[in-house]
């Protein structure tokens, strides 16, 4: 019998339970990624705690997405600056716009890359779980650079950005007037290079004064589960 196409959403939940069930552990505390990937992550993180499989998480939400999730879940979270948390983590699993061949990352699409690095960087093991549609030869090829900067930077960071070869788009929200405006009150620029070297470029347009960070993850390398078409789990790197 002809084996039927998974879904989209099927494959990011594969990569996600494939990942959570092999990583996570009781008592740990794990960061938790936002976007359509990551909520696959944290719904079986719940579903294992309601099972007993695992107790004594305490997570970090890298959004009101993700917290809301949480909440509704009954998963405990907590600010990273608490006394639960105390500023590390153990692991944190979340998902990717793009993957290079380095396990380089483009992410920001859903706005909230300033946490999730910040999320990444505390954390002794970091995982990206992905569809195979997210594996790019070239970082930048297929989606745009996110780029938060406060409100007053933005054009004095649009013309500096411009200076350095890209095309810059203020990011427009859908459902409302205006612009996007993160969970941090700053504004999102999405731009786009026509060779980007993402290790020099995640460095240098964070000098420009105003931004805030950029969405390349360049320096933080994850371990990476990719879901594919055939039902198959890859993984690439580790923890």
């Amino acid at each position: 019998m002809e084996q039927l196409a998974l879904s989209v959403s099927q494959l990011k939940e594969a990569a996600a339970i494939a990942a959570v069930d092999a990583l996570v552990k009781s008592g740990m505390k794990l960061g938790l990624g936002t976007g359509t990937t990551a909520i696959h992550a944290i719904r079986r993180v719940a579903v294992l705690l309601a099972q007993g499989t695992l107790r004594d998480i305490c997570a970090f939400a890298t959004s009101f997405q993700s917290e809301i999730e949480c909440e509704k879940l009954g998963i405990p979270f907590y600010s990273l600056n608490s006394r639960e948390l105390a500023g590390s983590l153990d692991l944190t699993i979340d998902g990717a716009d793009e993957v290079d061949p380095q396990n380089r990352l483009i992410k920001g699409g859903g706005g909230a890359m300033l946490t999730e690095k910040i999320a990444a960087y505390a954390s002794i093991g970091y995982v990206i779980i992905i569809d195979e549609s997210k594996m790019v030869d070239k970082l930048g090829a297929g989606c745009p650079l996110p780029v938060e900067v406060v409100p007053e930077a933005r054009i004095t960071t649009t013309r500096a950005l411009e200076a350095m070869g890209a095309a810059v788009t203020l990011r427009e929200a859908v459902r409302k007037a205006g612009p996007v405006i993160t969970e941090h009150g700053n504004l999102i620029l999405d731009i786009r290079f026509t060779a980007p070297d993402p290790v020099v470029l995640e460095r240098e347009i964070n000098q420009i004064p105003g931004v805030v960070e950029n969405g390349f993850f360049t320096c933080k390398k994850p371990m990476v589960y990719i879901s594919h078409a055939d039902g198959t789990i890859e993984t690439r790197g580790t923890v």
